[in-house]
């Protein structure tokens, strides 16, 4: 038995020698690939810091017409010139010079005085260019550059006094199936718009004195490649066969290297393996459109349509926090039912990230609550795209549904609107 174990030792002592040999012999190929990578994600962390500080932004808020009753879909004008905004940087401006697509917030807030305030978090340089589209599709909107509300609240929160719920959203579905857009809610006998901002408005305004729930989306625009990534799964849902992208030469020696690294600790410590006798083949499926179901065809036109408009990245994230006294939890339940309105089981919808919200249990419950809800807090005062996690990508048709001037049907007086209409100047004028 002991000479079992001995030979048992030695012979996975020669085998781990035999690695290291290897290793020794190519450690000129091996280590190079490694510390690159590892050199690059230092370095763009530390450029892309260094390029975010010279960035200062300024947040506005959006006053709306008291008559304006317009479709969401003009928002998506909107969106569409902030999408112009990511000017495709060349090699040295993104790897030298730390340069990333600029990053827009938009958030609704209820303060707990009645109101309900919209705004938009833009970063200086782009600050004509909002105001002159949102102009353009709403001629008497109000735009008031304001402090940051979020100041309002001590950085120490929560503590004694204040107490914070927080959780970022994800899609329950991938990103190219889109939520229910502003289409699903027109009635079908009058065709009238049924804002769906309404509820959420609602809420905001309904909080007590001393109770606040902060939401935002922060959006950064996304490259037009990610319609590849929509048509491939287009192409599986109709069930047609994809086409395999063809790949570089380098790309083709890296797959390659890779699959020699990752083979060579199975070699000498994994299991033998056989080839299968008789390969499977897989089955070929034709395509037939009598086969689907309307709601699948539904489904795959609104997949369609939804991947050939311009994308955004998004981070989804809300925050109620309030006195202790008087936080009521309820309050979370009527503004995350109204995010569920955008659900639909066919098409997508908003999740709370289990990971992000703030709760803890078993161990050190105290203390990790403690520690999420200020790493949330944190998060929402920098307008952070983190955690990467919840990242999920949107098109300009989702976002004017989840966010867009209010009509004249939300008739919720918490909504702040402009008092009067603005007329211009008699052309009579002496000059």
């Amino acid at each position: 038995m002991d000479n079992i174990l001995l030979r048992s030792f030695v012979d996975m002592g020669q085998s781990m020698l035999s690695v290291w040999s290897i290793v020794v012999q190519s450690w000129f190929v091996i280590l190079p690939p490694a510390l690159y990578f590892i050199f690059k994600l230092l370095w763009m962390d530390h450029i892309h810091g260094v390029y975010g500080a010279q960035i200062s932004s300024v947040l506005l808020e959006i006053i709306p017409p008291r008559d304006v009753e317009k479709s969401p879909k003009v928002m998506e004008s909107v969106f569409d010139g902030i999408s112009g905004t990511d000017k495709g940087p060349t090699t040295v401006e993104e790897f030298v010079q730390g340069y990333f697509p600029p990053t827009f917030s938009l958030e609704m807030m209820g303060d707990g005085t009645g109101r309900a305030h919209i705004y938009i978090r833009t970063p200086k340089s782009f600050r004509n260019l909002v105001e002159a589209y949102l102009y353009a599709q709403y001629p008497e909107v109000e735009i008031f550059e304001v402090p940051d509300y979020v100041d309002e609240i001590p950085k120490g929160a929560p503590n004694k006094e204040w107490e914070i719920w927080g959780t970022d959203f994800e899609f329950t579905k991938p990103d190219p199936y889109p939520i229910k857009t502003y289409h699903f809610f027109e009635e079908d006998v009058t065709g009238k718009m049924i804002d769906p901002l309404s509820g959420l408005i609602e809420t905001l305004g309904k909080l007590p004195p001393g109770q606040k729930i902060w939401f935002q989306y922060i959006i950064t625009p996304v490259s037009p490649t990610f319609y590849n990534t929509g048509q491939a799964l287009l192409q599986e849902r109709t069930g047609r066969s994809v086409k395999a992208k063809p790949t570089s030469a380098i790309g083709n020696f890296l797959r390659q290297f890779g699959d020699v690294i990752v083979s060579i600790p199975k070699a000498f410590f994994g299991p033998v393996e056989f080839a299968s006798a008789t390969p499977e083949k897989a089955e070929k499926k034709d395509f037939l459109e009598y086969q689907l179901t309307p709601v699948e065809k539904e489904v795959i036109k609104a997949l369609e349509t939804n991947i050939g408009k311009n994308v955004f990245g998004v981070r989804m994230r809300m925050i109620y926090i309030g006195k202790r006294k008087g936080f009521d939890r309820t309050f979370l339940s009527s503004f995350i039912g109204g995010i569920k309105q955008f659900n639909d089981g066919n098409y997508n919808g908003f999740k709370p990230n289990d990971a992000s919200k703030t709760y803890a249990n078993y161990l050190f419950i105290q203390s990790r609550l403690r520690y999420r809800q200020r790493k949330i807090f944190g998060r929402y005062k920098q307008r952070d795209s983190d955690p990467s996690s919840t990242k999920f990508v949107m098109s300009t048709s989702e976002l004017a549904t989840v966010f867009h001037v209010p009509d004249m049907n939300v008739t919720a007086p918490a909504l702040s609107r402009v008092a009067s209409k603005r007329g211009s100047a008699p052309q009579n004028l002496p000059i």
